[in-house]
């Protein structure tokens, strides 16, 4: 562009910064053709901004394949003009599963690591959430319809627990989904969970 316009590539630089100008990013975007797409996304956003009275909202996902990383040494603690210090290499301990269920309204959050990610360590994560949320409180898990969700197990669990109610979503509406999800593909920081397997 400088070349073309006849001024250097500084000059460039200074108008598209001055005016905010960063055409260099590039946000991108997905149209749902589900015909039923407005249904459910008034369904979910419906949850989100108006929880039905005696209930829970929970944004549930998961993220597999979580790097358990642990550095080699302890890092040196925080102090008065030295930032916090970490060494540059880390032992690998494996990968881990975190399943996760978000509390839009309060900010908190139910967690848990488990070592793969089948319709079996769902059903644990679900009897961790039945355990958490007190008894009175309907539970609204908004969540995608990966496969797991829908085995027979899960389903049966589901029916002897009718305080348990699915949202299914196409698209990311939760906060943990791409783009600029809450979740990461970085690897953690600190062995936070048990690892799978060895590396």
């Amino acid at each position: 562009m400088a070349k073309r316009v006849g001024v250097s590539a500084a000059t460039v630089q200074r108008v598209w910064a001055a005016r905010g100008l960063k055409p260099h990013l590039v946000h991108s975007f997905k149209l749902s053709n589900d015909p039923r797409f407005e249904e459910k996304l008034i369904d979910v956003v419906g949850l989100y901004l108006d929880p039905p009275q005696g209930a829970i909202v929970l944004c549930l996902d998961e993220k597999s394949s979580v790097q358990a990383l642990d550095r080699t040494q302890a890092s040196l603690p925080i102090k008065k003009g030295r930032a916090a210090t970490m060494t540059h290499d880390y032992k690998r301990n494996g990968t881990t599963t975190l399943f996760a269920a978000l509390d839009v309204l309060t900010g908190t959050v139910i967690g848990q690591c488990l070592p793969r990610h089948r319709h079996e360590e769902f059903l644990k994560f679900l009897r961790t959430i039945e355990r958490e949320v007190p008894a009175g409180l309907a539970v609204h898990l908004i969540c995608d319809n990966y496969a797991t969700r829908k085995h027979p197990a899960v389903r049966a669990w589901l029916a002897k627990h009718p305080r348990f109610h699915m949202h299914f979503r196409r698209l990311p509406l939760c906060l943990g989904d791409r783009p600029g999800g809450a979740v990461s593909n970085r690897p953690w920081r600190g062995a936070c969970c048990a690892p799978s397997s060895a590396a």
